[in-house]
């Protein structure tokens, strides 16, 4: 076809020469046509555009959504969604195609954010991220982060989040859109369909189909069903207390005039008295502060609990000591925080005694003490310290001791205390951290300004995996050193103790199979005290043995109870 031909001015159809029947009739080029006319460089533009879509939507279904699995092996599966999904597009019309492009898009994009989610909770909370009940850790996870990078390193942190989801949406839906238009046309996708049909294998007799996003969607949308009908079941569950309706003259008679304190010790899990990297100096303190401790007339028995959580979310695992309830989501929180169950320490207020709570990570409003039973709770603000917070922590864990001796403990005209005490500098990122101090040198904690600067960077201790397990080592050393001090220095025949973990630290530090087991012990210089809980089995000391016994933490409430109400 020469030049001239191929632009000149088509006649006007006669009779005798009618208008074709073809697609030319409408103004339409043949495909052929059309590729022989376009410039080379638009058709390459154009298959990289289609190779990279197809990436994009085969990356997206085959991604895993955990840190583990990332690997090149994972991304050579071929994602059985996809031939469902060529299928559709061969059997749908045209504007089928775009308005499956329009809602399937989207929907990948979503998927991909929630595995992206799924892998930090994975790595952190040892579990993947819940659709409902989740989103309020993401307050809890900034204030880690602002103890890390500051404030301005939190606004870029949001700021970036939020460009990569939206950057994540559109990438998908124009990824797909792209492909609506090129797999009707595209015999590749009988070959897909017959090699998911006949399960072809890989060299390495592996299957090439996977159906990971199918399962993925399908586990989510159990999640979903589980958890709305958990919370009926659960205010059923709550309902039942043997304790209820106990009298107060009748609670806790065997702990009569005891000072009872009850310390949370954060992330201290079973690795840090287990694990070999971990158990030689933490297990070199607890026996050292044992034997101080014997020497001024103590006695401790140690045992496990399961937490209800991991890694993070302690209020799960304190609301699950306190009321005798399995709280491992925010979902039964809110349940049992809104409900009248007796708790450990609502108990103890019944029973007479003074019960208030030191809490330096309280730093607002916080209308959960009234359901626990406080009369009294001591937050940031009115804890009087001067100093400088620690990472997440906002006072070290001494301070925080120091501050209950003051304002409690020390008072000449004063009853039997009950204290819940959460202590916090071994909370992540475990940088800086303070060192232990003479009691007295303590003051209003303006000292820690200068010991702050002394701590090593947060931002320099994640770069080393290694190092951060050093430094969660050292926080969990700092904050026993404290307990056991504390308990030489101020205590007496009548202060009884109990302190455990309330969760393992993120698997980053434990590893993925270390499991929600934590370790507890009750000191007490009365015998007595100890004599109660003869028959649980529990080690001798402050370090539990291997083989002591492990109970689920919602079992101890009623378990306490039970041991010290004849």
């Amino acid at each position: 076809m020469s030049f001239m031909t191929r632009f000149r001015r088509p006649a006007a159809p006669t009779e005798a020469d009618p208008a074709p029947a073809s697609s030319a009739a409408d103004g339409a080029v043949e495909p052929a046509a059309a590729e022989r006319e376009r410039p080379r460089w638009r058709t390459v533009v154009a298959w990289v555009l289609t190779v990279l879509s197809a990436a994009v939507v085969l990356a997206a279904l085959v991604l895993p959504n955990e840190l583990d699995l990332l690997t090149v092996r994972e991304f050579l599966y071929l994602p059985v969604e996809a031939l469902a999904g060529a299928v559709l597009l061969l059997l749908l019309p045209p504007r089928g195609r775009r308005i499956f492009a329009l809602v399937a898009g989207p929907l990948l994009g979503a998927l991909v954010i929630v595995k992206l989610l799924d892998m930090g909770f994975n790595s952190i909370l040892d579990r993947p991220f819940d659709l409902v009940l989740d989103w309020v850790l993401f307050d809890d996870g900034l204030t880690v982060l602002k103890g890390s990078v500051g404030e301005g390193g939190v606004a870029a942190t949001i700021v970036g989040a939020i460009l990569l989801a939206i950057a994540v949406l559109v990438v998908t839906t124009l990824s797909v859109l792209r492909l609506t238009s090129v797999v009707p046309r595209s015999r590749g996708a009988v070959a897909w369909i017959a090699c998911a049909l006949l399960g072809a294998l890989l060299v390495t007799n592996a299957p090439i189909a996977t159906e990971r996003s199918s399962i993925l969607v399908y586990e989510r949308a159990g999640m979903v069903r589980d958890g709305l009908r958990d919370r009926q079941l659960f205010a059923e569950e709550a309902k039942v207390d043997a304790f209820r309706d106990t009298p107060g003259d009748q609670l806790l008679t065997a702990l009569r005039g005891k000072d009872v304190v009850l310390a949370f010790v954060e992330s201290y899990g079973r690795d840090a008295v287990e694990d070999p990297e971990f158990s030689g100096q933490v297990g070199a303190v607890l026996d050292a502060g044992y034997g101080r401790l014997r020497a001024a007339g103590y006695g401790a028995r140690s045992g496990y609990l399961t937490s209800s959580t991991s890694g993070g979310g302690s209020w799960l695992a304190h609301s699950t000591f306190l009321s005798g309830l399995w709280i491992d989501n925010q979902q039964r929180f809110r349940t049992v925080t809104s409900s009248d169950r007796l708790t450990l320490v609502s108990a103890f207020r019944r029973a007479g005694w003074r019960t208030v709570g030191v809490m330096p990570g309280i730093t607002r409003a916080w209308p959960e003490g009234d359901f626990y039973g406080y009369d009294q709770v001591y937050d940031l603000p009115n804890l009087g310290y001067r100093g400088p917070g620690f990472g997440w922590a906002t006072m070290p864990d001494q301070y925080t001791m120091l501050a209950y001796e003051r304002f409690e403990h020390a008072k000449a005209d004063r009853g039997p205390l009950f204290a819940t005490i959460p202590l916090v500098s071994s909370h992540s990122p475990w940088a800086p951290l303070p060192r232990f101090l003479d009691w007295n040198q303590v003051g209003d904690g303006s000292i820690y300004h200068e010991i702050r600067k002394e701590g090593l960077n947060a931002e320099e201790v994640w770069r080393d995996q290694t190092r951060v397990r050093t430094e969660y080592r050292h926080s969990i050393e700092y904050t026993l050193t404290v307990l056991t001090s504390y308990i030489e220095t101020y205590g007496d025949d009548d202060l009884v103790v109990v302190f455990l973990g309330d969760h393992q630290p993120s698997p980053l530090v434990a590893g993925d199979d270390a499991g929600h087991d934590v370790p507890i012990s009750i000191v007490a210089r009365d015998p007595a005290v100890l004599d109660r809980i003869a028959s649980w089995g529990w080690q001798d000391g402050l370090r539990p043995s291997p083989q002591s016994p492990v109970w689920p933490m919602n079992t101890f409430r009623d378990r306490f109870l039970t041991a010290y109400t004849p």
